[in-house]
């Protein structure tokens, strides 16, 4: 059954840079579409990046653009997340699609498998 679990939250000062990883059991990685969403307190999850299932495909939220990154290799996804600011606060997770597609996408709705989430707090 697969499983997945994310690590690397915490407090960052604004400005700072933390990485998320997201790993998996059950499955390889590296042959499905991943991506990373957060949700914020009040409001509803939102995909911040996102890769298809070869890796060459990769989409970001406007927001994050320039200073978050997403990576992969066959047992883990990760989240290079640089110059960090009070409105990335949110709880982060990772998700998976149950199909194998090239484009990435970052729809929630059609990604099918979740970890519990890590908390990451900006904030002097």
């Amino acid at each position: 059954q697969l499983q997945l679990e994310e690590s690397g939250g915490g407090l960052v000062q604004p400005g700072g840079s933390v990485r998320l990883s997201c790993v998996a059991s059950g499955i390889a990685l590296g042959a499905y579409a991943v991506g990373w969403f957060r949700q914020a307190p009040g409001k509803e999850r939102e995909g911040v990046s996102c890769m298809g299932s070869t890796g060459a495909s990769t989409t970001y939220a406007d927001s994050v653009k320039g200073r978050f990154t997403i990576s992969r290799d066959n047992e883990k996804v990760s989240l290079e997340m640089n110059s960090l600011k009070p409105g990335d606060r949110a709880i982060y997770s990772c998700g998976v699609r149950s199909i194998c597609i090239v484009q990435a996408t970052c729809n929630p709705q059609e990604y099918a498998y979740w970890g519990q989430g890590t908390q990451v707090t900006v904030s002097t």
